[in-house]
C-alpha cells in the first residue's frame, strides 16, 4: 500500500480551557451530526505545531500559551503522512477565521469527560479527535 497523492501531514488539537472544557466543532456537512476537534493539513513550509496553532486560531478563534505534543501517527497503513496530536492550554478567545469550506463550523465548549464519552460512543467524525481526547485525558489524569 502506498500513499495517496492527497495525503499530507496534519495536526489536531485538544484545546482545554481553565474550566476543563474542550473546543468542539460541528458542521451541517456532517451527515450524522458528528463533531470534530480543530485541526487540518499542514501548509507548505509549516511544521506540525505551526499547523496546530494556525488551525486552532482559524477554526476556533483560539490562541494558546501552553502546548503539549500527544503523539504522531500514520494516517493510513504504509503511509508516510503523519497526524500530530496536541493539547493546548492557556487559551485566549478571539473570532473564528473561517474560509469558504468552513463557514458553517460552529464552536461549542464541552466538559472533557463529555467529549471523551462522545468519542467512546463514536460521535466524532474523524479518528484523530477521539485519539487526541483519550491521550489528553490520560496525560491530565496522571499529572503530566
Amino acid at each position: 500500500m502506498t500513499d495517496s497523492p492527497n495525503l499530507q501531514n496534519a495536526s489536531v488539537v485538544v484545546a482545554l480551557d481553565e474550566g476543563g472544557r474542550v473546543a468542539v466543532l460541528s458542521s451541517r456537512d456532517a451527515r450524522h451530526g458528528e463533531v470534530f476537534l480543530p485541526g487540518g493539513r499542514q501548509d507548505p513550509g509549516e511544521d506540525a505545531e505551526q499547523c496546530a496553532r494556525r488551525e486552532l486560531r482559524e477554526e476556533a478563534g483560539v490562541t494558546a500559551t501552553k502546548w503539549r505534543h500527544l503523539g504522531a501517527y500514520a494516517i493510513t497503513l504504509g503511509s508516510e503522512a503523519r497526524i500530530c496530536l496536541y493539547l493546548a492550554e492557556g487559551l485566549t478567545l478571539g473570532p473564528q477565521e473561517l474560509n469558504d469550506t468552513e463557514k458553517d463550523f460552529k464552536l461549542t465548549w464541552w466538559p472533557l469527560a463529555d467529549a471523551v464519552t462522545a468519542a467512546a460512543e463514536g460521535r466524532f467524525l474523524l479518528p484523530a479527535g477521539p485519539l487526541a481526547l483519550l491521550l489528553a485525558d490520560r496525560l491530565l489524569r496522571t499529572g503530566g
